[in-house]
């Protein structure tokens, strides 16, 4: 207790600078025991009501298991458009602001029946309701500008993890009001709205979808129905209306039919050239990464048409691989006679996401060790004309011809540089950062048919290798912009090494500020004595961030059983024989059928 006091009371500068005197095996094992990276709090059973922190303020919130955004919003726009229906109150739905949250339009002259009936909804034990303003603070009754919020708050048992009034539903109160120069009366907005601050009092009603009134909500499949006016219904210029798919590249180096596949295939590689640390087992390990960040991208994401899962014949204990929400995709299925499998190579598997069969046009491929931060519209990634966005990282490229020395991401990024070159005459001097990337099918289709050689080459190699490409977090992005396809983005992010010991204050700061879009939790070269430390560590952080299961999670009691058996066992009993592919090509003959890897990264 003592030494916890004296670390804490250290400033920030020091507290490594002390840390850094113990041996490095031992140092994570101290910083995660002297940082609080969540609050132990009593669990709470599934379905009882407690009290949680929302933004500063304490809240009456159900516990549940299964929670997104997109369910919170439009569970808390359900609550007030049914109680102002059955108060028999005159409303349209409006287009926030904000797309997270909803907001009713209520006649100023009806504002009295309609706090009665909403207050009654505060009856219910874990519903809130509270006059704030326009800029969010408390407001009285008398205020005219006041706006009525409604929220049916949800946690997990823990209470770490809130949906509240970040996705509620505000009742605001529109004025009827005549004009000097026109004798034509309008309802005219206490705030800004996405649309219009006025509008005609006498307008015409319509039911519009939920993706009218938030960019969140998907076009497809959207939840729900609502009274609106016309002037809400359009679709507007920043709405995405194309499909975008997500695409998962995921091994599991735990399961030891897998090893023995990689040890053969190391044995078959002697006197081959492969960069240094590309067979290092820290590339390989499966820490139920991909759980969490599927949670993510389920919850932040529900814009997502289809998820796609690239495997090795393998499949997690927990996944339903019957679900409509995901498909499980083999190497096999996307590599056809092409490149040599079994394959540990994430540049070869990456150079065959083309071909995944039904694969929409607009998609983002996503790495097991990436995370989406908090709930974000398809604009993050994709213009609503079809322009697809890159993310630049201001770390430079060496310059120089790749080597066998060089990390496997320095060495793609030479050769990516060097077809740049030729094919647009441009330089590439920085890398991409290491977040989720946006891409398009046909610009993927391209490089392949303008660099055959080099393209299929990089589906030969095994492991990775200095004359790899790395397409998806490269090549791809920069070919897109010099072919008029894809513009600079911005995106907030954070990037943590697993094996650095600042990591533990990384991860508390993350989980309590839950200000970043995505974050990735990356290791590539740890010895072997930390793994059991970081294991611990990221389990400890992801199911505080993450704890509400997604829709294809199958039961506790279920996944136990399946989890005596290996990942390839699994896929071996739960996946069609049947191969499907999406050539833009005809496939060369005479290769091995197999494959795998995660796709893991260092930052660029």
């Amino acid at each position: 207790m003592i030494a916890v006091r004296f670390y804490r009371a250290l400033p920030r500068r020091y507290r490594l600078r002390l840390v850094q005197l113990l041996p490095p095996q031992r140092q994570l094992w101290l910083v995660r025991r002297l940082t609080r990276l969540a609050p132990q709090r009593t669990q709470t059973p599934i379905g009882r009501v407690h009290r949680v922190r929302d933004h500063g303020s304490r809240v009456r919130a159900e516990v549940v298991d299964q929670a997104t955004p997109l369910a919170s919003w439009q569970r808390n726009l359900d609550l007030v458009t049914q109680t102002l229906d059955a108060a028999g109150i005159e409303y349209f739905c409006v287009r926030h602001a904000n797309d997270m949250r909803s907001a009713v339009a209520v006649p100023l002259a009806r504002k009295g029946e309609a706090l009665r009936a909403l207050r009654q909804l505060a009856g219910q034990p874990q519903v809130t309701v509270r006059l704030v303003t326009a800029s969010g603070k408390r407001a009285s009754a008398k205020q005219r500008s006041a706006i009525v919020q409604v929220f049916h708050a949800v946690s997990d048992p823990g209470g770490t993890t809130v949906h509240g009034s970040d996705f509620a539903s505000e009742v605001e109160f529109w004025q009827v009001v005549t004009p000097r120069d026109t004798p034509i009366a309008e309802h005219v907005a206490p705030r800004a709205n996405q649309v219009a601050s006025s509008l005609p009092a006498q307008g015409q009603s319509v039911s519009v979808p939920a993706s009218r009134l938030t960019r969140l909500a998907p076009e497809r499949g959207e939840p729900g129905r609502y009274r609106s006016r016309a002037e809400f219904a359009p679709l507007g210029y920043e709405h995405v209306t194309f499909p975008i798919d997500a695409v998962y590249t995921w091994v599991d180096g735990n399961d030891t039919d897998w090893q023995q596949r990689k040890n053969l295939a190391l044995r078959e590689q002697s006197g081959v050239e492969i960069n240094d640390i590309a067979a290092n087992p820290s590339r390989y390990v499966s820490r139920d990464e991909l759980r969490y960040s599927l949670r993510s991208l389920v919850a932040f994401m529900p814009w997502i048409r289809m998820i796609y899962l690239v495997t090795d014949d393998q499949i997690p204990p927990w996944l339903d691989v019957a679900h409509p929400m995901i498909k499980v995709v083999r190497h096999r299925d996307i590599f056809g006679d092409t490149g040599r499998l079994p394959t540990f190579n994430s540049h070869a598997i990456e150079s065959r996401l083309h071909r995944i069969a039904g694969l929409s046009e607009h998609f983002v491929y996503v790495n097991d060790d990436m995370f989406f931060g908090r709930p974000l519209l398809p604009t993050k990634f994709f213009h609503a004309n079809g322009l697809a966005k890159f993310f630049p990282s201001p770390a430079q490229l060496d310059v120089g011809p790749a080597t066998i020395y060089d990390a496997p991401v320095t060495a793609a990024g030479k050769n990516n540089r060097r077809h740049i070159q030729d094919r647009f005459g441009r330089m590439i001097t920085q890398k991409m950062r290491h977040v989720p990337y946006p891409l398009l099918k046909s610009v993927l289709e391209d490089i392949e048919r303008q660099l055959t050689e080099d393209v299929l080459g990089t589906a030969e190699h095994q492991f990775r290798h200095p004359a790899d490409l790395s397409i998806p977090s490269s090549l791809q992005h920069y070919w897109s912009f010099l072919s008029g396809k894809a513009t600079p983005g911005s995106i907030s992010y954070t990037y943590a090494d697993l094996a650095h010991p600042s990591t533990p204050v990384q991860l508390a700061r993350l989980l309590a500020r839950r200000d970043r879009d995505a974050f990735c939790l990356n290791d590539t070269d740890s010895a072997e004595v930390s793994l059991p430390e970081q294991h611990a560590m990221l389990t400890e952080f992801l199911s505080a961030y993450f704890p509400f299961r997604a829709p294809f999670e199958l039961p506790a009691d279920v996944e136990a059983e399946r989890a005596r058996h290996t990942a390839s066992a699994l896929a071996a009993s739960s996946l069609p024989l049947e191969t499907t592919i999406s050539p833009i090509r005809r496939p060369r003959e005479g290769h091995q059928i197999g494959a795998t890897i995660n796709g893991r990264e260092p930052v660029g």
